[in-house]
């Protein structure tokens, strides 16, 4: 019987198909039955290994978040200003979001179907992701009067929704994003 310690490659290849699963099944529409099955795994040995479906997916959820977090990480850096500052970050996200091959915005935006107490989890974890758009949204010379939390969370909102109506061609994700920071740059 295989070992699945936490850096494993095969624990690593289970985590990738489960999250492709979870990304074209859903939450509800994927079990640890086909998780095994793809993997090759049989289920009580993936039981023994993997908790629960649940501890699955938050951990897949977190580690979205953790990679989508580095790579805006990284690319807000070099930018002083903080309008660039919150470009580069727009436009990373949305890379991310309708890069076709991305895991990443099936594993955050699919809440409607997990259990409540798994959805609280999920979504104190997104807030702590987002915590990088609140800094960087307070650091913009808006007017007073423009509601900061509210308009974070309209920015993220047009962000986040892009892939459901988004389709390759015109314009590229970072000029859709670079578009989306015009409409809501105020001086």
């Amino acid at each position: 019987m295989a070992t699945f310690r936490e850096g494993s490659e095969r624990r690593q290849q289970i985590l990738e198909i489960a999250a492709q699963l979870f990304a074209r099944k859903g939450y509800r529409g994927t079990s640890m039955r086909d998780i095994g099955k793809e993997t090759g795994v049989l289920g009580g040995s993936l039981y023994h290994h993997i908790r629960s479906k649940d501890a699955l997916f938050v951990e897949l959820h977190n580690n979205a978040l953790d990679a989508a977090a580095k790579r805006i990480t990284l690319a807000i850096e070099t930018a002083e200003e903080p309008w660039a500052r919150l470009e580069a970050a727009c436009v990373t996200l949305l890379e991310i979001q309708l890069d076709p091959d991305s895991l990443t915005l099936p594993m955050m935006n699919d809440f409607r179907e997990v259990p409540q107490a798994i959805r609280e989890q999920l979504i104190i974890r997104r807030d702590r992701f987002e915590d990088m758009f609140r800094t960087l949204v307070d650091a913009l010379p808006l007017p007073p009067h423009i509601d900061l939390q509210l308009y974070r969370v309209l920015l993220l909102t047009q962000l986040n929704k892009a892939g459901d109506w988004y389709r390759s061609g015109r314009l590229s994700p970072g000029d859709i994003a670079r578009q989306i920071v015009s409409v809501f740059r105020h001086e």
